[in-house]
């Protein structure tokens, strides 16, 4: 299938190392895809972690199962100092800077800027991407767009920065923009700067942060792109087990993973919700009742791949694998033990946890073989 045949939009969210499920996802897209020549995904939008992926498979466009077996290595081998300072002189350091604000902030007159220092990522991300190969993707007809999310600590935007096709229009809604830009290793630090975890970046006149905070409609981008239909793959289940009696009170990694996945899991929750009562309501006006009364909706095809399992659980699993030091940090807010792992799973990016969650996503998405097929407009035969 080329870009003539439809425009596939890929959506991947946020979530810090629950990235790794998406590539799992991805290895079974490309099983059903075969060796089929183009990009099954002329649209891609991506949020935080998910942003690292699309831009990847954006520079690799050409070859789509080259671009996901690249994914695939990197995401296999992947450890935590790969992606920020986890040593003992950096957790130290950490310490010392947030305590030195709490108590004699007064005096210093700085605020620290994040509890981790992502300078690693910044690194591979410079070493692994060549961004002028989107431009010469779009140019190719390999790709018509990609966009990367993220939120403006001033203006309380929520910016897709994309790059595409020469006609493509930017937007303006309520909370959220469409801006055209050159995509560059800045957008992707900015776009997965979890709030307090990695530093803000600034681009032009603005600071911004994690892409998923105040995303209220996190599949818009890939509708105002162009798209007809939407592979969603989430960074966590769509329901959450019923609520449970408890009598201990709350550790801090606890909340923050509340918090955490409040910013990455809800609103795509929401706007899945809300897209399908659009469907629901345009799908039941006939086109030539639709086009005799103006409205130029139509439904959005739209399937979502979302973990079948809890990933704060299979976190748990591979706490060990963490460095000493960061260890020992986690473990005194709460994050090792089962109740506070849901922030240890944003966080472990540990190649036992990520190669679990590739598995992970590997089976969900072949265990719905037969809708990948429709979806992407493949012959079995």
């Amino acid at each position: 299938m080329g870009m003539g045949e439809g425009r596939a939009a890929l959506v991947l969210t946020g979530g810090g190392a629950r990235a790794a499920y998406q590539v799992g996802v991805l290895l079974a897209v490309r099983e059903v895809w075969g060796k089929r020549p183009g990009n099954p995904f002329p649209i891609l939008c991506g949020t935080s972690a998910g942003a690292v992926n699309a831009v990847a498979l954006a520079v690799f466009s050409a070859d789509f199962n080259e671009a996901v077996r690249k994914l695939a290595f990197i995401w296999r081998n992947f450890r935590v100092d790969h992606v920020y300072r986890a040593d003992t002189l950096a957790i130290a350091e950490s310490v010392m800077r947030w305590g030195s604000a709490v108590f004699l902030g007064w005096l210093f007159r700085q605020s620290p800027r994040s509890l981790l220092d992502n300078a690693p990522l910044r690194a591979l991300l410079e070493n692994q991407l060549d961004f002028g190969s989107i431009d010469r993707a779009i140019a190719a007809g390999h790709l018509r767009a990609i966009s990367v999310t993220a939120s403006g600590y001033t203006s309380g935007e929520s910016l897709a920065f994309f790059q595409g096709s020469d006609d493509l229009q930017a937007w303006r809604r309520a909370q959220r923009v469409g801006v055209r830009t050159r995509l560059t290793v800045e957008h992707l630090l900015a776009s997965s700067a979890i709030p307090f975890v990695f530093p803000a970046v600034r681009i032009n006149r603005e600071y911004f942060g994690d892409g998923s905070m105040r995303q209220l409609a996190p599949i818009s981008p890939a509708i105002h792109l162009g798209a007809d239909r939407i592979l969603v793959i989430a960074g966590g289940r769509r329901s959450e087990e019923a609520r449970q009696r408890t009598d201990a009170y709350p550790s801090p990694a606890q909340v923050a993973g509340h918090a955490l996945s409040s910013i990455f899991l809800d609103g795509l929750a929401m706007d899945l919700e809300r897209l399908e009562r659009i469907n629901a309501t345009v799908g039941a006006l006939p086109p030539e009742q639709r086009s005799a009364s103006g409205i130029l909706l139509k439904p959005i095809e739209t399937l979502v791949i979302a973990p079948s399992q809890r990933l704060d659980y299979l976190a748990t699993r591979h706490r060990a694998a963490l460095p000493r030091a960061l260890r020992l940090a986690l473990r005194g807010v709460g994050a090792t033990r089962k109740n506070g792992s849901v922030l240890l799973s944003y966080l472990l990016f540990e190649r036992a946890y990520t190669r679990s969650l590739m598995e992970l996503g590997y089976r969900d998405a072949m265990a719905r073989r037969a809708e990948l097929v429709r979806f992407l407009r493949v012959d079995q035969s």
